[in-house]
């Protein structure tokens, strides 16, 4: 390991450690709403959403609603690390040095956005490109999980028994 690489792994690592002890200083309360998505959780979402389900028809209140519902289905301890995750890339003092996101997510532009993505998925560290895959994954069920999405993808449906 060179040292220009331990030194961003000490960064990401630090920033992830300081993060995950302050998680019990987050609201854990759901959202109006939802049965599990958080306030906090929201701004962070409604961002990603546009930028990852792009040239689809995505609605994003649907979108969260899903997601909230396949959340609310999770392991305790499952759901406890999507919550981290989300909890990484909503808490400002994180936020920026991970995702490179430096205002708030309302504010943040479709590029930022890709490059925060794109950043990730390219990561050396593991543990990004494991939140990154976790983040597509989670939006991309919630979306294509619902009737809406099947037609534009050729989908016709499940058979009908």
């Amino acid at each position: 390991m060179q040292r220009r690489d331990l030194l961003r792994f000490s960064l990401g690592a630090s920033a992830f450690l300081a993060t995950t002890s302050l998680v019990g200083c987050t609201a854990q309360s759901a959202a109006p709403g939802y049965k599990v998505l958080r306030d906090d959780d929201l701004p962070l979402l409604s961002a990603l959403i546009p930028v990852v389900l792009a040239g689809t028809q995505a609605v994003e209140a649907l979108v969260l609603h899903s997601l909230d519902h396949k959340l609310a289905a999770l392991s305790p301890e499952m759901l406890k690390l999507t919550r981290q995750l989300f909890d990484v890339l909503s808490l400002p003092l994180t936020r920026g040095p991970l995702t490179g996101v430096w205002g708030a997510w309302q504010q943040a532009s479709s590029e930022q956005i890709n490059a925060f993505l794109q950043r990730w998925q390219d990561s050396s560290l593991n543990l990004l490109r494991m939140g990154h895959a976790s983040l597509l994954q989670l939006l991309q069920m919630a979306w294509y999980e619902r009737p809406e999405a099947w037609a534009a993808c050729g989908y016709p449906g499940p058979p009908k028994i």
